[in-house]
């Protein structure tokens, strides 16, 4: 039984042409890729071959990224900020088009060292890091601009290793939590259903991506609902909006968490189970606390209540999981190419349990050590009325 993806522009072993040719160069520059044989720039004959393609999967595991060898957009805008260090470039805050590049990581690391707040280490020169930019300017005699240029740059040689370590970003995000209490009543959480309109996603054993994650977000937002908590989707039946959009609108909602829902696919109808994942870089050492424990938590209640293979938790630095200002997880409980998996996905019933888990995971996150409940033992009711339950 074969699979399939939604079509996307995108580059990959056999391909020729001058986007490969720029792909290759980037890789060179980058240190991933050593052979210099083929023209690198300007030429239709730059093959993406066996080189090639191990120099991107090694880039991708690098970078938290999914490892499959394709030069996508997210695989190529990676490629292109991974060319940046800091003194490159004149960093500021741009509303409309945020700069992102390796040098921003390393700023954002070099504030948090010296014990300026700007957040996650994400790469990305949002508000938080002008801020703490500014602040950091202040305190050293310079023009508080929070314009990082030659001046500042100077600045942040002297001082780059005078404090090291901690992990502010994490205490804040627990205490975060902490101060929200037990209860569910007035928390928002956005529920993203992945993919949408045009773009189905994976689809086999007659089910696709699209469809299944918008029938289970509407169970799930049916579930939170009788919780006392707000829950809004971030498409309807067939809307489509980008990560970047995604993570937008949960910003701009206030919202306390982000679940996205999708489902996967592999060329071996053997792979099958449940993972989830959340913001994280190995290669910086920085990552969401509260969003490794959600998705931990997710992964427990989902395996316990299903006989899903257990893959675990990992770390990403997808757009929706690095750009949310909150803690935020993606959920893929299951593999359309797995006919076990398909078969468990296309009952409504096991939608329904599937959703349980998610809102059982989501109420323990809240609560505290000594009112917690035991994984698979906490029950949250169907109600028809408010979406949950609904029929496939």
């Amino acid at each position: 039984m074969s699979f399939e993806r939604s079509s996307e522009r995108a580059y990959r072993h056999g391909d020729a042409g001058p986007a490969v040719a720029e792909i290759r160069f980037k890789l060179v520059v980058l240190g991933l890729l050593a052979d210099l044989s083929a023209p690198l720039s300007g030429t239709s004959t730059a093959v993406f071959d066996d080189d090639t393609d191990r120099a991107v999967r090694a880039f991708q595991q690098q970078r938290g990224l999914t490892v499959d060898g394709v030069v996508g957009a997210t695989t190529y805008h990676a490629l292109d900020e991974a060319r940046w260090r800091i003194g490159d470039r004149i960093l500021f805050y741009m509303p409309a088009r945020l700069q992102a590049g390796d040098d921003v990581a390393t700023l954002q690391q070099r504030m948090l060292d010296m014990g300026f707040d700007c957040g996650r280490v994400d790469g990305l020169f949002g508000v938080e890091t002008e801020q703490a930019l500014r602040e950091f300017q202040r305190n050293v005699g310079i023009p508080a601009d929070g314009t990082c240029g030659p001046t500042t740059f100077k600045a942040l040689d002297k001082l780059a290793r005078t404090v090291v370590g901690g992990r502010p970003h994490a205490m804040r995000e627990s205490e975060a939590i902490n101060r929200a209490g037990p209860t569910l009543s007035g928390k928002l959480v956005i529920i993203d259903p992945g993919h949408g309109g045009a773009d189905i996603g994976v689809s086999g054993h007659g089910l696709d991506e699209a469809a299944l994650a918008y029938d289970l977000a509407s169970r799930v937002e049916g579930r939170l609902t009788l919780t006392g908590s707000s829950a809004f989707l971030t498409r309807g039946p067939d809307g489509d909006l980008d990560e970047v959009d995604r993570a937008g609108f949960a910003n701009a909602a206030g919202a306390d968490l982000v679940i996205s829902l999708h489902v996967d696919a592999q060329a071996n109808p053997q792979a099958a189970g449940c993972a989830t994942y959340y913001f994280g870089n190995d290669r910086i050492d920085h990552h969401s606390s509260v969003g490794e424990r959600f998705a931990d938590l997710v992964q427990r209640e989902v395996c316990a209540r299903t006989d899903l293979v257990d893959l675990r938790a990992h770390r990403k630095t997808w757009d929706l999981l690095r750009r949310t200002r909150m803690p935020a997880v993606r959920i893929e409980p299951g593999y359309l190419s797995n006919p076990g998996d398909a078969a468990r996905l296309a009952d409504p019933a096991f939608r329904d349990v599937l959703a349980e888990a998610v809102v059982a995971a989501v109420q323990r996150l809240y609560l505290p050590p000594d009112e917690d409940a035991e994984t698979g033992l906490l029950h949250i009711p169907a109600d028809l009325r408010t979406g949950a339950g609904r029929p496939g």
